[in-house]
């Protein structure tokens, strides 16, 4: 996961660390009995994402191809400048993506995306936006 992030989407390796089994605190903290694992923070702009690799206990892998319409954290979105050339770099680099970015067209001129699976099967939108003026709002 560091070399994928770091190596394809640009983060940095900010911090790497672990805790042993017998932490009460970090037990507390995470929800789990006995816990330990190796842990990496990455950094990428002002965002920082947060990967574990626990040893107890053992985790089971999620599945690779978890359906974005589930509960929970789904995926985040990267803004990209060429959108084309992002989905063929990180192809070549074994992102799997659930298909090409649409024509700008197809998206109303305003912007184009694509959804791509990292190597967890995290899911990863690359956006890039096309019309200035457009951007994502929230509304109350």
């Amino acid at each position: 996961m560091i070399a994928f992030y770091c190596d394809h989407l640009g983060f940095q390796l900010v911090s790497q660390s672990e805790w042993q089994t017998g932490s009460s605190v970090i037990d507390g903290i995470v929800g789990l009995r006995n816990s330990a694992a190796k842990t990496a923070v990455l950094l990428a702009g002002n965002l920082y994402v947060e990967v574990f690799e626990y040893h107890s206990p053992v985790g089971r892998p999620g599945d690779p191809d978890r359906p974005v319409s589930d509960h929970g954290y789904t995926h985040f979105c990267l803004d990209v400048t060429d959108i084309d050339a992002e989905y063929r770099r990180l192809a070549a680099a074994g992102m799997r993506f659930h298909g090409p970015p649409p024509t700008a067209a197809d998206m109303g001129g305003k912007l184009r995306s694509a959804y791509g699976r990292d190597p967890d099967g995290n899911v990863i939108e690359l956006q890039e936006i096309l019309d200035p003026t457009y951007s994502k709002r929230l509304e109350l």
